[in-house]
């Protein structure tokens, strides 16, 4: 079996105003980057015997310190990548109204089947990613492995592995929050989700 810690990126500059961040390289906040710095801390007590990222900045730059932090060298899979948003890219959901509010209605209706226009198709990024991690585990099949990547993405790859249908993604699991560990199992083919969401505290942190 195969454990799986999967994160979401630290907060960046779009956060705030909830722009959708597909593709483009936004920068981390010092809020990120010290979210970052709780993940190595933990990262140093978990056991990990591998850190993969999205080539994304956000991501790399999350994922780094932890590796640095139990000696691994972070490794990338373009497989990681976060869904690319298409005419949504950058905008905010206001802006989407204004600009195309016929297929943005239509999105928050069906957010698969009828994905922002020109947008990756959320059934391909989520195979795209389960067949990155099932690659990890035929290569680490009792690796403990820490995997650092964006919020769509990896709550289409949750529905995917879970057998839920990945039209509820945004229902299912409404938010990843950045930093915060979610950990899965892949054994004998099967997933199973150990924890969602939690946050990333030090053995002695926890305590308090």
């Amino acid at each position: 079996m195969t454990d799986f810690i999967l994160v979401r990126h630290g907060e960046t500059v779009w956060h705030a105003e909830n722009r959708y961040a597909g593709r483009t390289d936004v920068p981390l906040t010092d809020h990120g980057r010290a979210q970052a710095a709780d993940l190595a801390a933990w990262a140093a007590t978990a056991s990990l015997t591998a850190v993969w990222s999205s080539p994304l900045a956000r991501a790399r730059l999350t994922a780094g310190p932890a590796a640095d932090a139990c000696g691994l060298t972070p490794r990338i899979d373009e497989r990681l990548y976060e869904l690319d948003f298409g005419r949504g890219e950058g905008l905010t959901r206001g802006e989407m109204r204004e600009r195309f509010p016929e297929q943005l209605a239509a999105f928050l209706a069906d957010p698969v089947e009828r994905h922002l226009p020109g947008g990756e198709h959320p059934r391909q990024a989520a195979e795209r990613a389960a067949a990155c991690l099932a690659d990890l585990a035929c290569e680490q099949p009792d690796g403990r492995i820490l995997v650092v990547a964006h919020s769509t993405l990896l709550r289409l790859l949750l529905c995917h592995l879970l057998g839920i249908p990945l039209t509820d993604y945004r229902r299912v699991f409404p938010l990843l929050h950045n930093g915060a560990l979610t950990e899965i199992r892949l054994a004998h083919g099967r997933t199973a989700l150990l924890s969602y969401n939690a946050p990333a505290l030090t053995p002695a942190t926890a305590l308090h």
